[in-house]
């Protein structure tokens, strides 16, 4: 929001700034205990560590909200020096944030005594993102293994709104992190917490402030708060993980309401119908709706000419899609405009589904609305903290009925029209319809099952090799990643991933069917030889399951840090007909079982019989939820662990 001042008569106010943390130290004061560090305490195979990373926020003599910003960083070893490279964004644009002041130095242990190396200037570059956004980046000079680098600098905005939020975890180990918040007790912010280890300091004091007025002078007090957390381990990567930016321990704030000094409180709690409503307002989003699209006509022509909604809406899809090039920008508004991105054929994700929401609506295809979303890499929507500031693209989006809808983004190259894109999945977007300002929060999920359908036939070798061929259909999910992989990848990357890199299986001819034809699963055609390594003269093992890619089992550790998020229900149907070679019998075979998650959730059934020198293995695997959170790892984990064994377990064939 804009800033609008709360007394009518002139006022500074008096600066209140804190420092004197004993687990922080001045720019340039450097602990000498810290210099010959040789690893985190609490996290010993880390590569790097924060030493401290301190915030101080506060409000200006013009009431501008202004964040100090000290971090220290300690480099332990060759991988560490990643994070001598910095790059910070912010909203340049309007001025909505400035950021200045910043100072970077390199700190040596040279014979016992720190050696200080200044980061020049010069070697600061500054990158306009787009017309928005702008970004510092510089690389620390003269680091190595055992340098110490810190950095800091100011961040203003005049924006009450924009309070900044702080992250407290990292993707390396944090000895200690400190945000210092003083606020007017004019202004009241919602506080909100994602925390699940205990601060080491939560304080909260109050200090009396006054602002002259003449031979008077108008009191009020400043809230100080506090917050603090030390050793905080190192949020590392997991398995079907969601974003970052969901997980890491931090803090939020959300302006509520603006009491001036003598005057009546305003409520100022954004509401999604604001936010949608200034979105239709703004300049580079709503006013974009009527830009005219060169030569639209002649597209709109023929996709009326067409029986179905369904096919104009495919038919406008595939015509965006395969005619823009996206640019790898996600931003919500557009940068260029639709009517130049249209004419360069190239734009961001925005641009390139606004450019298909003008089309669909000239084309009459009933309910079109676009939809405001975030990215599964950008993080899941809080519907409880309306904020623009959360979603990085648009898309379109079409109720069909109660049961039916579209979910459109033409940036993906490889994105189904009728598939609702999975990196969206399990949020939340906000549609607006523009002409009866009506805006929706819609929640974004799949109810369908994408499948994987394995067929083999093949024949087992006394000399302990295998040949045959395989048939596999991808469906929804399954299709638009294999495509995906295959067309940026190519075909040998894909047979190694068919493979799952296992070397003993070569595949000599591949045929792959359906790819440009988004009503049909794919197909992939394989001749294929595998060299069993379990042969020893009398016996001959083999594991049945291949091109599943469920060979390996993700979940090995015992703790999870965060949600598993599958993105959508999946069912995988794998059968099997294996030759068996002459004078050999079957000796240990599999037995056939259902094994069933307690709630129900994935169940996984095997079936394995011996009929006339054939062994006919079928196994179908059915995930019927996407989301467990943390405390529902230990039970997903067993579940996992017992599948796999019985995914892996071999047949065992005996010489007669």
């Amino acid at each position: 929001m804009k800033k609008t001042f709360f007394l009518i008569l002139p006022f500074q106010m008096l600066l209140f700034t804190a420092y004197a943390q004993t687990e922080t130290m001045p720019f340039g004061k450097i602990d000498p205990s810290d210099l010959t560090l040789s690893e985190a305490s609490f996290e010993k195979d880390a590569n790097a560590m924060v030493l401290f990373d301190k915030a101080d926020v506060y409000f200006d003599q013009n009431f501008d909200i202004i964040m100090e910003r000290h971090k220290r960083i300690k480099i332990f070893n060759e991988k560490g020096k990643d994070e001598a490279n910095v790059r910070l964004e912010y909203y340049s644009g309007g001025h909505y944030e400035d950021l200045f002041s910043l100072q970077a130095q390199t700190i040596n242990n040279r014979d016992g005594k720190p050696t200080i190396t200044k980061l020049e200037r010069k070697q600061i570059f500054t990158e306009i993102i787009d017309k928005n956004r702008t970004a510092l980046v510089f690389t620390f000079p003269d680091v190595q293994p055992g340098s110490i680098v810190e950095f800091k600098y100011q961040w203003k905005t005049p924006s009450y709104g924009n309070f900044p939020s702080w992250v407290f975890q990292s993707k390396i180990p944090v000895r200690y992190s400190e945000l210092r918040t003083s606020v007017p007790d004019m202004l009241y912010y919602k506080i909100q917490q994602r925390v699940h280890q205990p601060f080491c300091k939560n304080k909260s004091m109050s200090e009396s402030k006054s602002i002259p007025n003449g031979a008077n002078s108008l009191g009020y007090n400043v809230n100080i708060r506090l917050l603090a957390l030390q050793n905080v381990p190192s949020l590392s990567d997991e398995p079907f993980m969601t974003s970052r930016n969901d997980n890491l321990q931090s803090v939020s704030f959300q302006l509520t309401e603006i009491k001036p000094i003598g005057g009546f409180t305003q409520t100022y709690i954004d509401t999604w119908q604001k936010v949608a409503g200034m979105l239709a307002d703004d300049e580079d989003f709503g006013a974009q709706f009527k830009k005219k699209l060169q030569e639209e006509d002649v597209i709109v022509a023929k996709a009326k000419a067409l029986k179905s909604n369904d096919e104009k809406i495919a038919f406008l899809f595939n015509e965006v899609r395969n005619s823009m090039k996206w640019n790898d920008v996600d931003v919500w508004y557009t940068n260029d405009g639709i009517s130049k991105a249209w004419q360069k054929k190239t734009g961001n994700s925005t641009e390139i589904n606004l450019i298909l929401y003008r089309l669909l609506k000239l084309a009459e295809v009933g309910n079109v609305y676009p939809m405001i979303v975030s990215t599964r890499s950008n993080g899941r929507v809080n519907i409880a903290f309306p904020w623009l500031r959360q979603f990085n693209r648009t898309v379109v989006y079409i109720p069909v009925d109660s049961t039916r809808k579209y979910i459109l983004d033409a940036s993906n190259k490889y994105q189904l029209y009728n598939s609702i894109p999975d990196n969206l999945l399990n949020s939340y977007g906000l549609s607006l319809n523009k002409d009866n300002k009506t805006y929706n929060l819609i929640n974004i999920s799949c109810p369908n099952t994408s499948r994987k359908n394995i067929f083999i036939t093949a024949d087992i070798k006394p000399d302990g090799k295998i040949n045959g061929n395989a048939k596999i259909y991808d469906f929804d999910y399954h299709k638009m990643n294999s495509v995906r992989l295959y067309k940026t990848e190519g075909e040998e990357k894909f047979k190694e991933w068919l493979t799952e890199k296992d070397n003993s299986i070569k595949i000599k001819n591949m045929k792959i069917e359906g790819v440009d034809v988004d009503s049909l699963p794919l197909q992939e055609l394989l001749d294929f030889e595998m060299e069993l390594k379990g042969v020893d003269g009398d016996y001959i093992y083999f594991n049945p399951n291949l091109f599943t890619s469920l060979r390996t089992n993700p979940f090995l550790t015992e703790n999870r840090s965060t949600v598993v998020d599958f993105g959508h229900k999946k069912k995988y149907t794998l059968t099997a007909s294996y030759g068996i070679p002459p004078n050999y019998l079957a000796d240990a075979l599999p037995k056939s079982l259902n094994l069933v998650m307690p709630d129900k959730s994935i169940s996984f059934q095997r079936i394995v019989s011996n009929s006339e020198g054939q062994i006919i293995v079928r196994y179908v695997i059915d995930f019927k939820k996407a989301l467990y959170v943390q405390d529902e790892y230990p039970l997903l984990r067993q579940f996992y662990k017992q599948m796999f064994e019985m995914l892996n377990e071999q047949i065992v064939l005996k010489k007669s």
